[in-house]
């Protein structure tokens, strides 16, 4: 029997929860991250991303997925943030503010962390020029680039794959985050929806391109002030399948609780749903913060709002995908379109597609 390349999840992704204590301390994850996503359960903040590639790993290196602000907007000196990474995890610093956005004493935070390759090298598989850490292995890479203002340039993304959903800001000047998503992007149909807003997917040559040639060396970008203004630095996270760890894709609901099944061939630690053709706000679940089904804990990726369990937005997260229990137009309003990606809690499923456990 094949078994996928990946022997464990968490070497490459874990979700994390952990209490503040008001003091400078390292939370243990079980590996180095290069992407650290964290936002605050118990209040209202700002989420913050923190990566080797923008760092080092420090104040005034954070990006919020909630709002347009350029790096550094979220005041970390004063609210807290990522000082650095250990091999084991991340090291997080007390604020001088009243919200705090990693670590006050009495509140809870969750993060999200993926491994890529470190501070990255040099690509230049586009037409411009880039940093890129890649992990072939687990599919994700982190790429920095600055913008030419050229329509339909490509850039180097280095997964030796074609990503499935990509995420992309402007990290020194004001500006919306866009995403990319084969579900909703084509050459015939260039769309774009953006991470920190609710919308439905839009029509929007500039974003992405008129070509939308994503293929396993490159991706493009059109001329859009948020993905490739002249003289504007970019950052851009991209995630490709890999099969028994990540699954990008799409589903459509049906408004019963007894909803739709979707497969993803692991069982997910990580869930993030958008819905493509309404309103909605972008979900986020995951194995940590709720660890039983039916999985209630949610945390929205474009509002600042404290964690909560909306009755209408339930899944479960079962051994092979997860499974819709909510009747909430944002996960499964019947006849609406979504799309999603997950991340293993551990991989079964073998190269060959046989169910199978990690070696």
């Amino acid at each position: 029997m094949a078994y996928t390349t990946i022997n464990k999840s968490t070497d490459y992704f874990t979700p994390h929860i952990w209490s503040g204590t008001n003091s400078n301390h390292t939370e243990s994850i079980g590996m180095q991250p290069d992407l650290v996503w964290v936002k605050g359960r118990s209040v209202a903040t700002d989420h913050t991303l923190f990566d080797a590639v923008r760092g080092p790993f420090g104040n005034g290196n954070s990006l919020s997925s909630n709002t347009t602000a350029a790096e550094g907007g979220s005041n970390t000196t004063a609210y807290g943030g990522i000082s650095g990474v250990t091999s084991d995890g991340f090291t997080v610093t007390a604020g001088s503010g009243n919200a705090d956005y990693v670590n006050t004493s009495g509140r809870t935070y969750a993060s999200w962390n993926w491994k890529a390759n470190g501070t990255g090298s040099a690509n230049t598989d586009g037409s411009i020029s880039s940093t890129v850490s890649a992990n072939t292995t687990s599919g994700f890479s982190i790429v920095k680039y600055t913008g030419n203002g050229t329509g339909n340039s490509t850039i180097g993304h280095g997964l030796g794959a074609t990503p499935k959903f990509i995420i992309v800001k402007c990290i020194s000047a004001t500006q919306s985050w866009g995403t990319y998503s084969p579900s909703f992007v084509s050459a015939s149909e260039p769309r774009v929806m953006y991470l920190n807003q609710t919308g439905s997917y839009a029509n929007d040559t500039n974003v992405w391109g008129t070509s939308a040639a994503f293929n396993n060396n490159t991706f493009t970008v059109g001329d859009w002030a948020g993905s490739n203004a002249s003289g504007q630095t970019f950052i851009a996270y991209c995630f490709a399948d890999v099969r028994g760890f990540s699954k990008m894709g799409s589903y459509t609901g049906n408004g019963n609780a007894d909803g739709s099944f979707i497969y993803t061939g692991f069982s997910p630690a990580f869930v993030m749903i958008k819905q493509t053709t309404g309103t909605g706000k972008w979900v986020i679940k995951d194995n940590k913060r709720t660890g039983i089904n039916v999985n209630q804990s949610t945390i929205y990726a474009s509002e600042s709002e404290a964690e909560g369990t909306p009755g209408y937005e339930l899944i479960d997260l079962l051994s092979t995908g997860f499974k819709q229990r909510g009747t909430g137009s944002y996960v499964n309003g019947s006849g609406q379109s979504y799309i999603y990606m997950a991340f293993a809690e551990a991989p079964l499923v073998g190269t060959n597609g046989v169910t199978a456990k990690a070696r």
